[in-house]
């Protein structure tokens, strides 16, 4: 066998244009299908990279899901997606996967334009809930007869949202909605908090339904009044018997139906217990548990995240084929672990990624002092508030594009309360393979709009290194440090620093003055060798802190000719259109050209390739000062 093969569906899976195709299969036939589903996520994975772990803990499950209900007449939403790559293959896109995760290729998550039975692409989790109740009660109001299955992972159970949804659910026990939980004891790593440990203690009681059946029949069936009264008695003491009997109590004092734990391995066990879930008149939990990584020994002894995300890598080995460049998150990994050394009052919290962010080397070295809140970053933003408010200095770590769903939080709780918590954006700006909901290019925007929020955007390692220790002394305001994805390009050195804001190329008699913010200074700076080859001459500056603005921005744009602001964040709202209203408002009339993501929903494609079409290259920041530097004169109004 080669290290890796050729990216192809073969046998049965073949010739599967659509989950009704299962439905004549017989035992040994789902047996190898589901022994070929495996196949193909492994030599997939290894060529593309991609999710591997959760979608290999998911075979069975998805073919039964697939064989009891009827989608698309039925729906199916996957909580955060990165589970639904058996589910493309069961709808007729297996012979797609050798394009998974490139351009024009298939998603990596769920997409509403390659498949009618794609529902939700978003990958944020805890929300597949919430679109399943909606999708409920739309049904209701129409009269339809479809159900809903929502597939939701224990780790996203630990998001509040899930349970806000859960409540509603709870409410109309007359809904065809049936939720499953795919219980593998991890998100990235191993579920926290005290509803992992509740679902690791739930069992079944055999004899606890059968038994009140019963009982319902023996006294209700009397006639008279005493029947009747004498079932209501013992539904008074309901909880007392089910929490003695059946933990399970803890979803059904909701009024939600539980059925389980399933193995989520044994095809028989799943499909009858979902046939039961569908028959059902109301809102069923379905609990199911999988092993991450099941079929493929490699990712299931893998401790770190049985290759919940992996990169291209060897099947024989699980090794990766390159060995990526350092990246900025060691970079942040390596220094937050030297500020904790120097100040026992940092500590850290993480919302469920624990090694994604960074924060993994901090633990390891204080375990007391880094916290794991689960899939919840509105409490992370909170807890970190009332942390500050206790005397330490908290270090929230998050990818760009989660702080999305905590921005009341930094708003007013930690802002208006004028907390030191310094916030650590991973994956800022276009991050490329994974999709529209992946891309960190809102933060800068959202932001700005925080009354007395510092925010730092460093352009390579040692301005990370150098702006995380000025974060941490800030006391009094939020703090922010954002970062790309991806290699850490090389240190460059300013030839001046005015205040903050440090100088790259003062060029004689500079016409241009360059922006770059973050690592788009690079940019600038090759940018600013184009202008020069065409008799143009340029000042390159790096802001380090674009927020709040530094006044020296404006004192250099008196001297220049044009102003040319880069970042790879969202026009709207981004540094370049803060500099726009800030020249405005200082009266200059020097014209302010903005280069930044155009407002819209990214595809999938390498950041690269996205970077060039959005025109944040140097080639096409060039050739647009060319067009737009006015004749020399006066930038006073």
């Amino acid at each position: 066998m080669a290290a890796n093969d050729a990216v192809e569906a073969r046998g049965i899976l073949a010739g599967i244009s659509g989950p009704r195709d299962l439905e004549g299969l017989d035992p040994a036939e789902l047996d190898q299908l589901a022994e070929e589903v495996r196949e193909l996520l492994i030599a997939a994975v290894a060529a593309r990279g991609g999710h591997l772990g959760p979608n290999l803990g998911v075979v069975e499950l998805t073919m039964a899901i697939h064989r009891v209900f009827e989608s698309p007449h039925d729906k199916v939403v996957w909580d955060t997606g990165h589970q639904a790559y058996v589910h493309k293959m069961l709808t007729g896109r297996a012979r797609d996967f050798a394009g998974l995760r490139t351009e024009t290729g298939l998603s990596g998550y769920p997409s509403r334009a390659e498949s009618e039975h794609d529902w939700v692409e978003n990958s944020h989790a805890s929300t597949s809930l919430s679109y399943a109740d909606g999708l409920a009660r739309a049904h209701e109001q129409t009269g339809s007869d479809r159900h809903v299955v929502a597939v939701i992972g224990d780790g996203a159970m630990t998001g509040g949202m899930a349970w806000e949804a859960l409540n509603n659910i709870a409410a109309h026990r007359d809904r065809r909605l049936v939720v499953v939980v795919n219980d593998n004891g991890r998100s990235y790593r191993p579920t926290v908090g005290g509803l992992a440990q509740r679902l690791t203690r739930i069992r079944t009681s055999p004899g606890y339904e059968p038994t009140l059946q019963a009982i319902k029949e023996r006294l209700t069936g009397r006639g008279g009044a005493l029947g009747p009264a004498a079932y209501e008695a013992l539904h008074a003491v309901k909880k007392g018997v089910k929490d003695a009997l059946a933990p399970q109590g803890m979803f059904e004092d909701l009024g939600i139906k539980y059925i389980g734990p399933v193995d989520g391995h044994d095809r028989d066990a799943l499909e009858t217990a979902l046939t039961a879930a569908k028959r059902f008149a109301g809102p069923v939990l379905v609990h199911v548990l999988t092993t991450k990584g099941q079929g493929y020994d490699i990712a299931v002894d893998n401790e770190n995240d049985q290759m919940h995300q992996s990169v291209p890598f060897d099947r024989l080995t699980g090794d990766a084929l390159a060995v990526a460049p350092a990246g900025w998150t060691s970079v942040f990994r390596d220094e937050i672990v030297r500020i904790a050394d120097e100040r026992t009052d940092v500590v850290g919290i993480t919302a469920a990624m624990l090694h994604p962010v960074g924060l993994d080397a901090f633990a390891d070295k204080f375990p007391d002092r880094v916290f794991d809140v689960g899939i919840a970053e509105q409490h992370a933003v909170t807890c970190a508030t009332g942390l500050a408010m206790g005397g330490v200095h908290p270090v929230v770590a998050v990818y760009a594009t989660f702080l999305n769903r905590a921005f009341d939080q930094v708003l007013l709780d930690t802002a208006l309360h004028r907390c030191g918590v310094t916030f650590v954006l991973d994956r800022a700006g276009v991050t490329g393979d994974d999709g529209a909901s992946h891309n960190g290019m809102w933060d800068l925007s959202l932001l700005q709009l925080v009354p007395g929020l510092h925010l730092a955007a460093p352009r390579d390692g040692s301005r990370l290194r150098e702006a995380l220790r000025e974060a941490v002394e800030i006391d009094d305001a939020p703090s922010v440090v954002r970062f790309a994805k991806g290699a850490v390009p090389e240190d460059v050195e300013a030839v001046e620093r005015l205040g903050v804001v440090d100088v790259l190329r003062r060029d004689d008699d500079a016409e241009v003055l360059l922006v770059g913010v973050g690592p788009m200074a690079h940019t600038a700076l090759a940018a600013a060798e184009l202008l020069a080859d065409a008799g143009v001459a340029s000042t390159v500056v790096d802001p380090r802190w674009v927020k709040p603005l530094p006044p020296q921005l404006l004192e250099l744009a008196r001297d220049h000719r044009l102003v040319v602001t880069i970042e790879d964040n969202g026009r709207q709202g981004g540094v370049g259109s803060t500099i726009v209203q800030a020249v405005s408002d200082a009266g200059l009339t020097v014209p302010v050209r903005v280069h930044a993501i155009a407002q819209e929903f990214l595809p999938h494609a390498k950041r690269d390739v996205l970077l060039d079409r959005l025109g944040l290259t140097a080639p096409a920041v060039a050739d647009d000062a060319l067009r737009f530097l006015p004749p020399s004169g006066n930038n006073e109004g």
